[in-house]
């Protein structure tokens, strides 16, 4: 009894210590990410370019997808994060460099400095997610994942609340001092995962062939469920995000500066927060499908009346709101995600998983920018609502496994 006490108090620990590291890790990384899409903006004043700094993240995630997941099962998954939020420090301190000093002189802070490192936190996103994703089930119990899923994501939507609104703040200080607090923060992650401590079984050998990469989107296609919930989450936030385009909201249609910029980035984070808190308290326990069809389809609404809104107020609601609805999504999808698939195939899977996230987000960013070209600003985010709709319903209808999923733990596809 006494063992089992220690042991479970041992996991507690591990557990809270990885929750504060991707506390700071993302914390740091949403700072980081609102500062680039500033300077780009002031730098270029294009749409295009600010679709292209979500293109140059997404692509190396696309890239690395097979060999990140293959990574994430046969090595230490706590280090692989480690190495990966040294990797963010690395790219805030280049970014420091070049905004103060010699560097700010001698102009490094150009539009293809910021596609450059675009590209570096893709690669470290790549790692990095299917890794995370893949470690908190060995951290807690079965049982317990879904208000441990929940609980996580109360967390990263702190950070995601408070990083933008903190970047937007010291960003008024200068680019220089956003960069160099962001490197503080990808520090203090690091150091915290280098201390989570997890039983680490190593894999049976095997050589690596194409089948053992592609075994996790095997592993996803042939479960209907998994499929259609992952896929969801792509063609919704793909269509309806407008994360990119807040740069332009913020300076030309809500006329509002970086700090109001700061606030719309966090807007959805403060719903997204309040939810994973409702979520963690009570948890989904029947009609999961349904429940998560129907979050799709009021962030898709959210995002038509964000499109249309020209109040800095109604803007700010409709993005909490939809930030609560995806939040839903995101716990649904997770959680079945971890529940159903194996230790040794975790990393596989959680890569397959962060490549849909990935597309939905920063290929989503690039999406948002290239239609803005053709279509404005206000065309492109309502023209994104009405998609989301369309593909709830259309989910609906094309997975039936998704939309009769009745609960979590324990239901078969």
């Amino acid at each position: 009894m006494a063992t089992h006490t220690f042991k479970e108090l041992t996991h507690q620990r591990a557990f809270m210590r990885m929750w504060f590291a991707r506390l700071f890790g993302t914390t740091g990384n949403q700072m980081l990410m609102v500062a680039v899409g500033w300077q780009m903006y002031e730098l270029t004043g294009s749409a295009w370019d600010l679709g292209l700094v979500g293109l140059y993240q997404f692509l190396p995630a696309l890239l690395l997808t097979l060999v990140a997941g293959h990574v994430a099962d046969r090595v230490h998954r706590g280090r692989i994060i480690a190495a990966c939020l040294v990797t963010q420090a690395m790219v805030a301190l280049i970014l420091v460099s070049a905004t103060q000093g010699w560097g700010a002189s001698r102009g490094w802070a150009s539009r293809e400095l910021l596609l450059g490192v675009s590209v570096m936190l893709g690669v470290a996103r790549a790692f990095q997610m299917p890794a995370q994703q893949a470690l908190t089930p060995m951290l807690v119990p079965p049982l317990m994942l879904p208000r441990a899923m929940a609980f996580s994501s109360a967390g990263m939507q702190a950070a995601v609340i408070g990083g933008p609104a903190l970047g937007g703040v010291i960003f008024v200080a200068g680019a220089t001092a956003v960069y160099g607090t962001c490197t503080a923060l990808f520090v203090m992650g690091c150091v915290l995962v280098l201390g989570v401590k997890y039983e680490h079984v190593p894999p049976p050998r095997e050589p690596v062939s194409v089948r053992s990469l592609l075994a996790g989107a095997e592993f996803v296609w042939q479960r209907k469920a998994l499929l259609g919930a992952v896929s969801l989450d792509l063609f919704a936030v793909l269509l309806g995000g407008a994360t990119a385009l807040l740069p332009i909201f913020a300076k030309d249609i809500l006329h509002v500066g970086p700090w109001g910029l700061g606030l719309l980035r966090a807007a959805p984070a403060v719903g997204a927060l309040l939810m994973s808190v409702v979520l963690t308290r009570w948890p989904l326990s029947r009609r999961v499908g349904h429940t998560m069809l129907a979050s799709i389809a009021l962030y898709g609404v959210c995002m038509v009346v964000f499109g249309l809104s020209t109040h800095f107020v109604l803007s700010l609601i409709v993005l909490a709101i939809s930030g609560g609805a995806d939040m839903v999504s995101v716990v649904v999808r997770q959680t079945l995600v971890q529940l159903e698939t194996p230790n040794e195939m975790r990393g596989r899977v959680s890569a397959v998983n962060s490549v849909f996230i990935g597309a939905s987000n920063q290929l989503g960013e690039f999406e948002s920018g290239a239609t803005a070209a053709l279509m404005g600003p206000l065309g492109s985010v309502v023209a994104g609502g009405v998609g989301t709709l369309l593909v709830a319903a259309l989910w609906f209808k094309w997975f039936p496994a998704l939309a009769h999923r009745d609960r979590m733990v324990g239901s078969p596809d």
